[in-house]
């Protein structure tokens, strides 16, 4: 059962992380050798899916879900337990996970017949939110383990322990965690509109939320406050929250967040934003419905939109 009566698209792993196994490598072990576990496959980045009952092969919009395969046969491609992830229990199952990587694509290889490697930003909203959820945890924690294969307190090598959720250096014994960073993304409110940005780099026509990284000695309120100020030259007098959103590109846990502000004598910094624009709520809901000519929101991927989305239903 959720926690939260809102649940984005990446939240809700439905895992029991079993964090209290982490540190018994016999355990381990013995899950590893169990026939009956399972494992899913990332491949530079990408899960291998099926088609789900009901789906129908490379569909453009078909309903997918996770392609497990045996344990065995994970560690036999990935050549180390290095390159294993120890994902949780699903009842009494142990979950893996293993990452792989190189120019050639094992499905067309030793995986076979098993599935596809699609990228899980475009078939997420095809997945059933629970395997979403697993398959942002596995992409967020491999994208840890390349970036930190090197300790950063003396520069050398550091080996998985404890299911690859800790390294360890082995010359100076200093143990590294997998690191999530938070951002704050907020939706500027000022009476009955509210307000929206956009970066030069995105889309024509697409504008979005408020976002930005909270910074070390920073409240999420502060947070929110600073780069509403900094981005649209607003001043914050309330935030509320709504709710998070894990984003595991590559590990980010996004705060979405409601800002009412002093004014609506908005503008944009020109170096985050080119562009903000306050919308009324006709406005938001014409957007989100795909009617306002000329300009398009992120689609329901996105915190942003649930951000949009909620305020304009309120």
């Amino acid at each position: 059962m959720p926690l939260s009566t809102i649940v984005n698209t990446f939240a809700g792993n439905p895992l029991n992380r079993a964090s209290e196994r982490r540190p018994d490598a016999d355990w381990l072990k013995a899950r590893r050798d169990d026939p009956d576990s399972l494992a899913l496959a990332l491949w530079n980045g990408k899960p291998l899916v099926e088609d789900a009952p009901g789906g129908y092969a490379s569909a453009k919009n078909g309903a997918v879900r996770i392609a497990y395969i045996s344990v065995p046969m994970a560690r036999d491609i990935a050549a180390s337990d290095e390159r294993l992830l120890f994902m949780g229990l699903w009842k009494e199952t142990a979950v893996f996970a293993v990452d792989l990587d190189g120019g050639a694509d094992p499905a067309e290889g030793p995986l076979r017949g098993l599935g596809r490697f699609e990228d899980l930003r475009g078939v997420a909203l095809r997945l059933p939110a629970a395997d979403a959820g697993i398959l942002a945890t596995a992409k967020s924690m491999f994208e840890w383990r390349r970036k930190h294969s090197f300790c950063a307190n003396c520069g050398q090598p550091s080996a998985a322990v404890d299911g690859g959720w800790k390294r360890v250096c082995a010359a100076c014994r200093t143990e590294h965690f997998p690191r999530t960073d938070p951002v704050v993304i907020m939706l500027p409110t000022f009476g009955e509109k509210c307000l929206l940005g956009r970066q030069a780099v995105w889309p024509k026509g697409m504008y979005s939320a408020l976002a930005g990284f909270l910074e070390p000695g920073e409240s999420i309120e502060e947070a929110c406050a600073r780069e509403v100020k900094e981005e649209a030259g607003l001043t914050a007098t309330e935030v509320r929250y709504h709710s998070t959103q894990p984003w595991p590109y590559p590990s980010s846990l996004m705060i979405g967040l409601f800002a009412e502000v002093s004014d609506d004598n908005a503008a944009p910094d020109q170096t985050e934003l080119e562009e903000v624009r306050w919308f009324t709520r006709t406005e938001i809901q014409a957007l989100l419905r795909g009617e306002l000519s000329g300009v398009f929101a992120p689609g329901a991927l996105a915190i942003a939109h649930q951000l949009i989305k909620a305020w304009a239903e309120n």
